[in-house]
């Protein structure tokens, strides 16, 4: 079965697969639309209806639809509650990505079981393990989590695993060595990110990042419904504030969202808005839409600036090309802005279905980096588990002969999917609460930095603060504002463990190492060890985007049984 790539959007949802020439296909469902609203209407308390359904429900039943739940996924205390059920950001989204898989299964005959799901690039470890949870709730295979800016990088062309038409054109610098530095700029419709990557001949590299997952698209709506229930209480003194009821707010936010897709192709358009009784024509044009939404745009443009910043300092001074991936940044306004900042005319191919289509390449690069594994894994030629680049060159190539020939694909395109590498950078720092030797005080001591290159593999040493210290209590933490303070109170809480039952005997400063370990997908795992005593720690403890384990158990429960009653 192939690895499909799934596009988890905050307001829109997609899935697609790479044909087998190495090109990505959406998959449509049984609407016939490429996308799916990423909204959940809970019609009973074992009901659901997910997609366009429920999107127009929203106006009905407005407590009982439940929207752009990315925004949500690391916040550990957040239920959406619904008939007297909790339902949290992963089990929400697991809704979403079932139903979005079994429409795909319908529409196209192809089951979707295993699939590389989509995250922005700012999302934290609490973030990405909330969505690899959603997966598994759903009953998929989740072979990688991976940063949208990278999948648009793929689905504009780098990466094609034919090697075709379509493929960057990568520039020379005095070495001969092809490459190019692109800024995506990917504004979607609940959050923000911006990317500096430089593409060479066979990798990516991430280079800096930053963004805002508390932004998008969404947020425009939110100025254009203030702006039509001003202008209707204004023509309708008497009438109650459309924002005042929650039908009629779900009725303006439908309405919004159309004006505002109108108005990136016209200079004007129409809303009408209908509540209480009474009812109001309003003219929007896009200038309006402009100056209310400016200080948005202002804040992408700020957040673009910075990650350029970041990568300035890591020796690259300017992007070669700017791609812009999100279907808010249709909006001309977008556009023009970066054009003016950047002094580059930005690009834009496909902006809603471009994250969907590069995690279906990438999948499909994963499905061959593991055959061509097993291969060699079977034949002792490689240790499970041990990475492809250290399999020997010969060895290796006759490994992607055997696959290409098994599959009857070109030998090219599996060994052009084995060479491609991509690299990295955390999104977040992340570290540990420790006292200050001085003041005695709890700080954050950063371990790791956001834009370090993953994979990340750091270690340091503390001390213990008394003898005969029966107990040392571990808190790692993840950075929250843009600059790594030490302030506790500018740290989010990520895992707390503890090294306990330490024997009496030991003096005050003995040695505690902790070790700090990410992979690509982003996902953070932590060792500590009390060195003299010889006692580890392995934090296993969920993070609070997670559920226990008798939640997970109740909750795959009640998935089923609602499955069960809908089949």
């Amino acid at each position: 079965m192939p690895v499909h790539g799934i596009d988890l959007g905050t307001t829109c949802s997609a899935v697609a697969r790479a044909d087998r020439d190495g090109r990505p296909e959406v998959l449509i469902g049984l609407t016939g639309e490429p996308t799916v609203p990423s909204v959940v209407l809970f019609a009973s308390a074992n009901e659901h209806v997910v997609g366009e359904g429920a999107r127009r429900q929203a106006r009905l039943d407005p407590d009982h639809v439940c929207a752009l739940v990315k925004r949500r996924m690391g916040d550990s205390d957040w239920r959406f509650m619904a008939h007297g059920k909790g339902w949290s950001a992963a089990a929400v989204s697991s809704l979403i990505l079932k139903s979005l898989c079994e429409d795909a299964a319908f529409g196209s005959g192809e089951q979707v079981t295993s699939a590389v799901i989509t995250v922005p690039a700012y999302f934290g470890d609490e973030e990405r393990r909330a969505t690899i949870l959603a997966g598994t709730y759903a009953g998929l295979d989740v072979v990688d989590v991976l940063s949208e800016p990278i999948a648009a990088a793929f689905s504009y062309g780098f990466g094609r695993l034919d090697g075709g038409p379509g493929s960057f054109s990568l520039t020379k610098d005095g070495a001969g060595a092809g490459y190019e530095t692109v800024l995506v700029y990917d504004l979607g419709g609940g959050t923000f990110d911006a990317t500096v990557i430089e593409l060479a001949d066979r990798r990516i590299s991430v280079l800096a990042v930053d963004g805002d997952h508390q932004l998008g698209g969404a947020d425009w709506d939110e100025r254009i419904c203030l702006h039509l229930a001003r202008r209707f209480c204004a023509d309708n003194p008497d009438a109650e504030d459309p924002l005042d009821d929650s039908a009629g707010s779900q009725a303006l936010v439908i309405a919004a969202e159309r004006a505002k897709r109108e108005l990136s192709d016209r200079e004007s358009t129409e809303v009408v808005v209908a509540h209480d009784g009474a009812r109001s024509t309003v003219t929007l044009t896009r200038a309006e839409l402009e100056d209310m939404t400016s200080a948005l745009l202002r804040h992408t443009i700020d957040l673009t600036r910075s990650c350029l910043e970041a990568a300035s300092k890591r020796g690259v001074g300017q992007v070669s090309r700017v791609l812009m991936v999100g279907g808010s940044s249709r909006m001309p306004m977008v556009a023009r802005a970066l054009r003016a900042e950047l002094g580059i005319e930005p690009e834009m191919h496909d902006p809603d279905l471009a994250v969907a289509k590069g995690a279906a390449l990438f999948g499909a690069k994963k499905e061959l980096e593991r055959m061509v594994s097993a291969d060699l894994v079977t034949r002792g030629r490689l240790r499970d588990g041990q990475p492809l680049d250290e399999a020997d060159a010969g060895e290796l190539d006759a490994a992607c002969r055997r696959t290409a020939d098994a599959l009857g694909l070109p030998l090219a395109q599996v060994r052009r999917s084995v060479e491609i590498r991509v690299d990295t950078v955390v999104s977040r720092g992340f570290g540990v609460l420790a006292a200050n030797v001085f003041s005695g005080d709890l700080e954050a001591v950063w371990l790791v930095h956001r834009n370090d290159r993953l994979p990340i593999d750091v270690q340091r040493s503390f001390g213990t603060i008394r003898r005969d210290q029966d107990q040392i209590e571990l808190k790692v933490v993840e950075q929250q504002s843009q600059v790594a303070s030490a302030r506790v109170q500018d740290t989010k809480l990520l895992i707390a463990g503890a090294i306990a039952g330490i024997p009496p005997g030991y003096d005050e400063g003995s040695e505690i190492q902790v070790t700090f370990r990410m992979g690509f997908d982003g996902v953070l795992t932590v060792h500590a060890f009390h060195v003299e005593a010889g006692l580890p720690l392995t934090l296993t403890a969920q993070t609070g985007a997670t559920l226990s384990q008798a939640e997970v158990a109740r909750e795959r429960e009640q998935l089923q049984r609602t499955r069960r009653r809908e089949g």
